[in-house]
Formats: C-alpha cells, structure tokens, sequence
C-alpha cells in the first residue's frame, strides 16, 4: 500500500504524541481506524478515520507548550481510566500530553505539549538535559550522603551518573540530574537508608518553575528556545 502510513506514525505527526505513546494508545484499545479497534501494524490510508478514544484526530493544531505545576496526587498520565490523571486535572481545551513524568507523590514542574517532535528531543539521555530537584529527606543531610548520592549509585542494574548535590537544609538538598531512572532520587536515598519525605523539581533545562501557583500552568514558547 504506497499510499499509506503506519498508525503510529500517523497518530505522531498530528502532533499529539510521540511515536511510542501511540504504540501504548494502540496496546490500550485506544485507537480506532474506521470504528474498529486499532492493532499494531495497522496502517491508515487516504480517507481513513482515526479517532482516539470515541475523539476523530487528523490535522496538526497549532502548537502548545505548556509549564505546569504538578500538585501531589496527580498522575502524569492522558488515561482517562485513572481518576487522578493530569489532562482532566488540567482541562485544558486542546489535547495535550506530557513530555516525561513527575511521581503521583512528587510535585513541580511538568511540561505538557501537542507537539510530538519535540518529545525525543527534550527527552533523548545523550543530550545531557539537566533537571533541577528539591528534596527532604527523614533524617540529617551528611556529608557521606552528600558524596554519596553526587558520586553515582548502583540502582536497577546500571549506577547512576555523577551529578550536582547540595545541602540547603538539616534535612534538605538539591540536586541536579542529567539521567531520567525511573523513580532515580528516591531509590537512591533509598539505597542510603534515607525515605524521601517531599520531591519538587524546580527546573529542566531553561526552564524554570519560578512562582508558579501550584496546580496552575502557564503558557510558553517551543520548549528548546531559551527567549
């Protein structure tokens, strides 16, 4: 079929995801080509109906970046099956998603997007994009601790980067990422014999949380333009 193009890359260039959380839309049920149930491998040709969620989705709406304040509790996830998820938290009239995640516990700056480009870009690990965190932890910052966690640690079968620590606190530090482990600062305070108590992340890259209210966002230019 010349003419046609995978789903998932056809769902990407709309510019409402990425390639990979259309191969999860397609896994959930989520998709549909001409009212049935999209499969993987599936191809959409001219004149084909594409609807996520009930929702028809084809031309690119004009971009939306957005920087958000994530309250705890909220999920950093578009399933509308799980009750706390961050788009019908937002409501925000255009679809959106998020470009990485923040734990349902952790709260801080998330960012959001229509625009599935941009996601590799923002994301991709030899980029080195650093991501700023405030941390307090149950028990008294140590120097130990400070080496220790800025050292790298051994979690989920690799070790973790060097990174930037400080103490800012008895019980408080900040640190500075360039990797994106799943749950990485509470399992490596974990490792150290520290719980994780609250978990903000202040900044990625250029931007900033700055005073943004929690649970409020505020609207921006492309996400890789420093202005």
């Amino acid at each position: 079929m010349p003419d046609s193009i995978s789903l998932n890359k056809y769902v990407a260039e709309t510019g409402i995801c990425s390639r990979r959380e259309a191969d999860r839309w397609i896994e959930a049920g989520r998709l549909a080509i001409n009212g049935t149930i999209a499969v993987k491998g599936n191809r959409v040709e001219e004149g084909d109906r594409v609807t996520l969620d009930g929702q028809p989705i084809g031309r690119r709406p004009p971009p939306v970046y957005l920087a958000f304040h994530k309250p705890a509790g909220v999920t950093s996830t578009t399933d509308p099956k799980d009750p706390d998820n961050l788009i019908d938290f937002i409501n925000y009239p255009e679809r959106i998603f998020p470009v990485g995640r923040l734990d349902k516990a952790s709260t801080g700056l998330l960012l959001l997007t229509n625009d599935g480009d941009i996601v590799n870009e923002v994301l991709r690990v030899e980029n080195n994009h650093e991501k700023e965190y405030i941390v307090t932890v149950d028990q008294p910052v140590t120097d130990r601790f400070v080496r220790k966690m800025a050292g790298g640690l051994p979690i989920l079968g690799t070790r973790t980067n060097p990174c930037e620590v400080e103490r800012i606190g008895p019980r408080a530090f900040r640190i500075v990422l360039t990797q994106g482990l799943n749950r990485q600062i509470r399992r490596m305070c974990e490792l150290l014999g520290y719980r994780v108590l609250t978990l903000k992340r202040i900044r990625i890259m250029h931007i900033e949380l700055g005073d943004l209210p929690v649970g409020q966002y505020r609207e921006m230019g492309s996400f890789l333009d420093p202005a």
